[in-house]
């Protein structure tokens, strides 16, 4: 394939650019994409009737993560200079220096729901170029003229460096390019099915490759007696609200919730979605697998129907009646209420659940010893652990976490979210007694690109 060939032609080159250099031309191309973004977002509005006001903040969201992943170009290498030491034990050691360089050309799977922050300018791509690697992104069908469009704009912002960006569009052609031997890493973000399959296929290759797949995640909510009682109202609002944000489509939606048996949560949030008017769904296809997953929930025995559509959809089952099929995603603004006695029996349930981006304990103050309880099992089943929030907000930023143990994702160690994303796409190499002027830039004494260094 020509684009992966391009890739990799110019991925030694992107590589060994310094830091500030790459820094320069990444932000080159965020400002290209503000500087377009009027037209951009009427093209992905016209694809994927996610509305001006959503997809103008997503557009800023995209450039302000391409921006700051372009300054964490320099601090990726986390170098760490170990001196020649004769009285070391158990024996002399020798100057060893190791850092972290560029995996490769990397191929990128658009997301549906994100068609700025998870596609072609994406958090994947912007992440694999800042840690030097050139990329070839798989468009998703939901939005192929913004794809384009936003291709041809990223590489005339490029000039030369035109070849770091690939795009190949087709469920075909995306196999093919993850079966390339170009190819040294992947990203994906969508269902469990296709991830997996996507994921198996990488695993078989003559010669594996990583698969950071985001697939699937019911992000529970566990809602504690003397929260429920004291602030039932605001609950049920805050609740609503991140159930039904851009019609649920989001990794992040809230789909499980834990809450006592007499509380007044599932009234209060039924009333407030039956007022709330349907929305359009991304496409015909997930508009179908919502339907078809909301009749298979509402099918489980013991599940009751709250409010049945055809929008937004509110189930409750007791924690009795509970059982693994309750937690399947359901991608889209449907949410299962399970009713409890005591949290205690709740632990157990949390336990045996799959993997999650996120979970979410509502609380007060005075309920610190079941929070002590419930914190560890949570952190064993999620990524991220929210107090008194709701999930469907992802920051872009250091400390950000968004990733969990399968299957949330293929690869729990990594985010797919903030700066720490650049490690990906990175391998360590360690250099042993090699003279510093024949070091790889990051490892010399002279330090030319003033990158951080550690010395022991």
């Amino acid at each position: 394939m020509k684009e992966i060939e391009r890739a990799a032609e110019i991925a030694g080159a992107w590589a060994a650019v310094p830091p500030a250099t790459r820094a320069e031309v990444i932000t080159g191309v965020a400002d290209a994409l503000d500087a377009a973004g009027p037209s951009l977002i009427g093209i992905a509005d016209a694809e994927t009737r996610l509305g001006t006001a959503r997809l103008t903040g997503e557009l800023a969201r995209t450039t302000f993560q391409l921006r700051l992943l372009a300054a964490e170009s320099g601090s990726c290498y986390d170098v760490r200079i170990d001196r020649a030491d004769p009285s070391w034990p158990p024996g002399p050691r020798p100057e060893l220096r190791r850092y972290r360089t560029a995996v490769g050309p990397v191929l990128v799977f658009a997301a549906s729901n994100f068609p700025f922050a998870f596609s072609v300018a994406g958090g994947d791509t912007a992440s694999a170029w800042a840690a030097g690697c050139p990329v070839v992104v798989k468009a998703h069908p939901g939005h192929p003229e913004l794809s384009r469009r936003t291709a041809a704009i990223i590489e005339e912002a490029l000039g030369p460096w035109g070849a770091i960006l690939g795009l190949v569009e087709g469920e075909s052609a995306g196999v093919e390019a993850l079966r390339h031997p170009a190819i040294t890493a992947a990203a994906f973000t969508g269902s469990v099915a296709g991830g997996l399959a996507l994921a198996r296929i990488a695993a078989e290759r003559p010669v594996p490759i990583p698969f950071h797949g985001e697939l699937g995640s019911v992000n529970p909510v566990i809602v504690l007696p003397g929260a429920a009682r004291e602030r039932a109202d605001e609950l049920a609002a805050g609740y609503t609200g991140s159930l039904t944000l851009g019609n649920g489509q989001f990794c992040t939606n809230p789909g499980l919730v834990f809450v006592p048996s007499e509380s007044p949560f599932v009234d209060l949030v039924a009333e407030r979605l039956r007022g709330i008017p349907d929305a359009p769904f991304l496409n015909d296809r997930i508009a179908s697998g919502f339907h078809a997953g909301a009749i298979r929930l509402a099918g489980i025995p013991g599940m009751r129907e709250v409010v049945p559509g055809p929008g937004a959809r509110l189930l409750e089952i007791d924690l009795a009646d509970f059982v693994p099929d309750v937690a399947e995603e359901c991608f889209g603004p449907l949410g299962v209420v399970v009713r409890y006695s005591r949290l205690t029996d709740v632990l157990p349930v949390l336990s045996a659940l799959p993997g999650q981006l996120t979970t979410t304990v509502h609380a007060l103050p005075d309920e610190a010893t079941e929070v002590e309880a419930l914190r560890p099992v949570l952190a064993d089943r999620s990524g991220r652990i929210l107090w008194g929030g709701w999930p469907t907000g992802v920051a872009v930023t250091a400390a950000m976490q968004h990733g969990g143990p399968f299957p949330a994702t293929t690869s729990p160690a990594s985010t797919s979210v903030g700066t720490a994303a650049v490690e990906r796409f990175l391998r360590p190499v360690s250099y042993q007694d090699w003279p510093s002027h024949l070091l790889p830039e990051p490892l010399r004494d002279d330090n030319p690109w003033d990158v951080p260094q550690r010395f022991s």
